[in-house]
């Protein structure tokens, strides 16, 4: 559900920064907006609080906001707040980074191994995605799992690509089993 709202919102915030010709201006403001808002969680705590009217969180947001974001986005958050949707925030300005920088031509790539890569190796690994995608750049995230083994798990938006020892271990022992069940 969090990610048809995120959608249908963050399309929504897209379409009017395409719409206004400003989707590099909006990205950088939105970006801001969700480091802010990940450094402050008590304030997230107080928009998602059920006691506190709707009319006091958008006071709040009018005096929080007013005159240091855009317009467009203090409206958005309005909207947000009026629709009781302010805990799906990340999810929306995740989805609505993600759509500017897909227009843009970058790709977001989350890449997990089972230890530490050099930077010579993640070099090679960016390259051979840029080769593979339709991408012009792409913004890796590396993470390490220790309980991968070996090999690598990456992600590019819903496509994942999964070479870890520990997946083919696991597609081993099914195949196994089916064996043992004949």
């Amino acid at each position: 559900m969090a990610k048809l709202v995120g959608a249908t919102y963050g399309e929504a915030l897209f379409e009017l920064a395409v719409e206004e010709k400003r989707e590099e201006e909006f990205l950088e403001e939105v970006m801001q907006l969700k480091e802010l808002l990940s450094e402050n969680p008590d304030f997230g705590k107080l928009m998602n609080h059920p006691k506190i009217l709707k009319e006091e969180k958008l006071n709040v947001l009018e005096e929080v906001f007013k005159g240091r974001i855009s317009d467009e986005l203090l409206g958005f958050l309005h909207l947000i707040i009026s629709k009781d949707r302010y805990g799906d925030i990340d999810v929306i300005l995740d989805y609505f980074i993600g759509e500017v920088k897909k227009v843009k031509g970058i790709g977001i790539a989350y890449v997990t191994t089972a230890f530490d890569l050099s930077e010579a190796k993640q070099k090679e690994i960016e390259q051979k995605l840029l080769s593979t995608t339709s991408f012009s750049r792409m913004e890796m995230h590396y993470q390490v799992d220790s309980d991968l083994i070996g090999g690598m798990i990456i992600r590019i938006g819903d496509r994942v690509v999964d070479s870890s020892v520990k997946s083919k271990l696991f597609e081993l022992q099914r195949e196994l089993l089916k064996v043992q069940l004949q």
